[in-house]
């Protein structure tokens, strides 16, 4: 076969079919994953449409529509990041019901998306400051005359950023809280800044949340708590189960013998661990790992409401994400600790987790596909994708072949990072020309770049223009300790740690 040889031309010239709308069309991913009956529900991003997030619908025949008309934008803004914006049910009648956050106005509103009726409000207006936010919804039809939805309220009493106020409510379906606030129940008193929505036990008899306190961050301190459900739907006996100032939880979910698992980083790392509330011993409720210590992640920072990095099966595996750096998806036995991974090309899973059966659903990507829906049949052990899929927008010859990385920073520390060299089919730099690059240091600051087809990425790189993303001290995905070496630091590691990999780079 016959190759053409690469033509040298100055880096940051090179031509490219990569160009910044091209980019910008692409930005953004699948999000908040769920289940409506046999059906799997996301968001997904409409970069033209002013950036709206559509809920998507796949239903059991295997095809794909929008689950709301335009211009409903299924989004909250509850401290701002959001969270899981809807939830959805099947009715007595077998229809399917979905109550979701419309950004525009915040209100939570329910909509049978195969009926013949639009979207009608569940919850009111509030000209109070930043009104009534709702997230993390829950549908509850067993509750009450009409039903409800369990979720969190973020509730501003006034002009103020900080005259704000967040309880577990809940709303009913019959619409009568749309013009009437009293008609929302309080679930939870508000001793907690932040609290996230509650999961039900299988027996409906507990209600467990999340919640931490200003100045702690998620990824600092947080507590479990733990409430009785009366037979009218109240809380009751509320309680702290784990979690403490230098403790961070970040999911928990009922197990159906009536356990809680739950996610901590007592140790160092966010592992799985499971405990039983009735196990009191010397007023102390033992908890216990599901799995040795491993030096990986199985959670992550809790900057939305409703994140999920495990989800249990009806078979009593627990799927789990778990990784140094980015996740993987792997399906854990709990009995025997045998976690085997799924199969596939995709390298870095997002925290959005749903089941049905012995299906597994989540968001998943690679250095050379964007983030995609995919599906992971724990029966036959076969994955594939089943919504978003990915389509290459230009030649993936333009594609960068980045690099993971780890770097010695000041004092010995390391530093991880992805590189990204220049990459044309069709040039090449000139002889003896060492090749620019751009450091980018990722937002948050304790987040994480995942290392995933990104096409911002690939406009410098198809150009000549290297990128190195610095996952700085601070980042999440290598450990507590990992991330606490910004404390107190903020401008001084995460800069030292971005310009030791810079001369690295200049030193190569």
């Amino acid at each position: 076969m016959n190759t053409v040889p690469a033509a040298a031309a100055p880096y940051g010239t090179w031509p490219s079919p990569i160009d910044a709308a091209l980019a910008a069309s692409h930005d953004g991913r699948p999000d908040h994953l769920g289940t409506v009956g046999d059906e799997v529900w996301w968001t997904e991003p409409r970069p033209a449409e002013g950036g709206r997030r559509a809920l998507i619908r796949r239903r059991a025949d295997g095809t794909t529509a929008p689950a709301l008309p335009t211009p409903w934008n299924a989004r909250s803004r509850v401290i701002e990041y959001g969270g899981q914006p809807w939830a959805g049910t099947v009715r007595a009648d077998g229809e399917l019901l979905v109550v979701f956050v419309h950004f525009t106005d915040q209100r939570l509103y329910a909509y049978a998306p195969d009926g013949p009726d639009g979207p009608w409000p569940l919850t009111p207006l509030s000209e109070v400051g930043g009104g009534l936010r709702w997230v993390d919804p829950q549908v509850r039809p067993e509750q009450g005359a009409a039903g409800e939805v369990w979720c969190v309220l973020e509730e501003f009493t006034g002009p103020a950023p900080t005259d704000v106020r967040r309880v577990v409510a809940a709303v009913p379906l019959d619409g009568s809280a749309a013009d009437d606030r009293t008609a929302v129940r309080e679930l939870s008193d508000d001793r907690h800044r932040f609290v996230t929505g509650p999961k039900v036990s299988h027996d409906g008899r507990r209600a467990a949340w999340i919640a931490w306190d200003h100045p702690a961050m998620p990824w600092d301190g947080t507590v479990v708590m733990l409430a009785d459900i009366t037979e009218a739907g109240a809380f009751t006996g509320v309680r702290p189960l784990v979690g403490d100032l230098d403790e961070s939880v970040c999911q928990v979910e009922w197990d159906r013998d009536g356990s809680l698992l739950f996610v901590s980083d007592l140790s160092g790392w966010w592992e799985l661990q499971r405990i039983r509330p009735d196990a009191v011993a010397g007023g102390v409720v033992p908890s216990s790992r599901l799995l040795p210590p491993r030096g990986e992640e199985f959670g992550g920072p809790l900057w939305k409401i409703g994140l999920r990095w495990f989800h249990p099966l009806d078979n009593g595996l627990i799927a789990v994400l778990h990784g140094k750096g980015d996740h993987r998806l792997g399906i854990l036995d709990p009995e025997t600790g045998e976690l085997a991974d799924a199969p596939g090309p995709w390298s870095a899973w997002s925290d959005t987790l749903t089941v049905h059966g012995s299906r597994v659903v989540g968001v998943a990507a690679s250095p050379r596909s964007a983030p995609e829906v995919v599906e992971l049949d724990t029966t036959t052990g076969r994955s594939r994708t089943i919504g978003a899929p990915h389509r290459d927008a230009v030649d993936p010859a333009y594609y960068p072949a980045p690099e993971q990385r780890t770097f010695t920073g000041p004092d010995g520390r390391e530093i991880h990072a992805h590189i990204h060299p220049p990459h044309h089919p069709e040039h090449t730099g000139p002889e003896g020309e060492k090749p620019p690059y751009v450091v980018w240091a990722h937002g948050g600051p304790t987040g994480h770049s995942p290392l995933v087809l990104d096409l911002e990425i690939a406009y410098f790189t198809s150009r000549g223009i290297g990128v190195a993303e610095v996952n700085y001290g601070g980042s999440t995905g290598y450990g507590r300790a990992y991330r606490e070496r910004l404390r107190g630091a903020w401008g001084l590691v995460d800069v030292a740690d971005c310009a030791a990999v810079a001369s690295a780079l200049v030193e190569e």
